[in-house]
């Protein structure tokens, strides 16, 4: 059984940057396409990010791209977020995920079969 805990959440002011770590125990991360998924109090949950298998095809929502970097490292069962020129507007709970497909498409979510319980961040002055 696959377990997955989130971190390198905090508080941070607009512009500034924060890498999320999200770490599998209990059975590699490789095996697993990675997602990165967001949600805002009052919004419905929604895809950030994801990662092939071999890291070689990644995805991101248009309001991120050009800001945010997904990366693995299978040699350390971990895959990270790198988040830089943050907006108050990516304030949200970040809960990584792991499946056999990348996929960011928030339909698409339940094809992810293990959740990490998910990282504060929060952006403001």
């Amino acid at each position: 059984q696959l377990q997955l805990v989130e971190s390198g959440g905090g508080l941070v002011q607009p512009g500034g940057s924060l890498r999320l770590s999200c770490a599998a125990s209990e059975s590699r991360l490789d095996f697993y396409a990675v997602g990165w998924f967001r949600q805002a109090p009052g919004k419905e949950r929604e895809g950030v990010s994801c990662i092939t298998v071999s890291g070689a095809n990644t995805d991101y929502a248009e309001s991120v791209k050009g800001r945010f970097t997904i990366s693995r490292d299978n040699a350390k069962n971990v895959v990270y977020l790198q988040m830089n020129s943050l907006k108050p507007e990516d304030t949200a709970v970040y809960y990584c995920a792991a499946g056999w497909f990348c996929t960011i498409v928030a339909a698409q979510q339940r094809s992810y079969d293990y959740w990490g319980q998910g990282t504060q961040v929060t952006v403001s002055s």
